[in-house]
């Protein structure tokens, strides 16, 4: 017999939904925001509400932003002409921080046939788009997914369907532990390997 209040396991089940948030964790989360006063609470909810009403995808780099297009690729004193990809937003928030002045592309994921997710699941399509329409004409294409079995596979799918384009591709350096994710990587380790890129 459940003696929780319905409204209580609600709120458990909706944040165990979360990526990294068990049961108990979201159990703690439901207990620790029932002392919380309503106005917290209600600062909370309206900031979640407001991740989808108040923010857009940018029709140039799919990153999410309150504009469309995002800050980075409405910035003309960015170098237009470096495009680095990236699997994720939050990659974008991760490579921000090495001071990188170029612009991004967000595929939404990477190439995993083990999770059904193929080719054209990602915004690979838009990526050539890009290739062939920018303006400056893109020079440097880094490949920024991360150093994992399906970034690497993705990587390489990328420089292989890119192939008849002149663009210089490079590959972040091996500064990055394999199997780690871009986003919880440090500063210092990522400037690292952004500096030492190499030819792809």
């Amino acid at each position: 017999m459940n003696l929780l209040p319905k409204t209580v396991t609600n709120l458990i089940d909706e944040l165990s939904k979360l990526p990294g948030v068990g049961p108990k964790t979201a159990a703690r989360l439901t207990f620790y925001l029932l002392t919380k006063s309503v106005g917290d609470n209600r600062k909370l909810g309206e900031a979640v509400l407001a991740l989808r009403e108040n923010l857009t995808e940018c029709s140039q780099c799919y990153n999410y932003a309150e504009s469309d297009p995002c800050p980075v690729c409405g910035n003309p004193d960015r170098d237009h002409s470096v495009l680095t990809v990236v699997e994720e937003p939050l990659d974008v928030v991760a490579m921000e921080k090495t001071g990188f002045n170029g612009i991004y592309h967000v595929l939404g994921g990477v190439i995993s046939p083990v999770n059904g997710i193929g080719p054209e699941d990602l915004r690979l399509h838009q990526l050539v788009q890009r290739i062939e329409k920018n303006n400056p004409p893109i020079k440097e294409l880094i490949l920024a997914t991360d150093p994992s079995l399906e970034g690497e596979a993705t990587a390489m799918y990328i420089k292989q369907q890119l192939s008849s384009f002149d663009v210089r591709m490079t590959r972040l350096a091996r500064g990055l532990p394999v199997g780690g994710d871009l986003e919880y990587t440090d500063e210092v380790t990522l400037t690292r390997a952004l500096e030492g890129r190499k030819e792809y």
